[in-house]
């Protein structure tokens, strides 16, 4: 392994993933689900993941995806947490965000 790589993995290992608050709708129904995750930069990909094999626990989401198809839902994210000195911090204010989001938007969990 080259030297430039160990640099890059290891940059890469040491980079802040934001936390925040994301919404999945489906535009074809008009549902909106609304999570919360400490890495945004990862949670629609597991998301995507989950659907497509069919193994999402939201059964209406799983459902929408499957009568709708892929095309129907979109990712948005809703708000990005600065960064928190310890993950209890931001695990309190992350519940905090997503009941806001969840009621302003009048989603299901996800």
């Amino acid at each position: 392994m080259t030297e430039a790589r160990r640099a890059a993995i290891a940059a890469y290992k040491k980079r802040e993933s934001p936390a925040g608050i994301y919404a999945v709708r489906c535009s074809a129904s008009g549902e909106v689900w609304v999570g919360q995750a400490p890495d945004l930069d990862k949670i629609r990909n597991r998301i995507w993941f989950e659907l497509w094999l069919g193994t999402h626990s939201r059964t209406a989401l799983q459902r929408a995806w499957r009568i709708h198809g892929e095309h129907a839902l979109v990712f948005d994210i809703l708000e990005r947490l600065e960064s928190q000195e310890s993950a209890y911090l931001r695990d309190a204010l992350l519940k905090k965000r997503v009941a806001f989001w969840r009621a302003k938007l009048g989603a299901h969990p996800l």
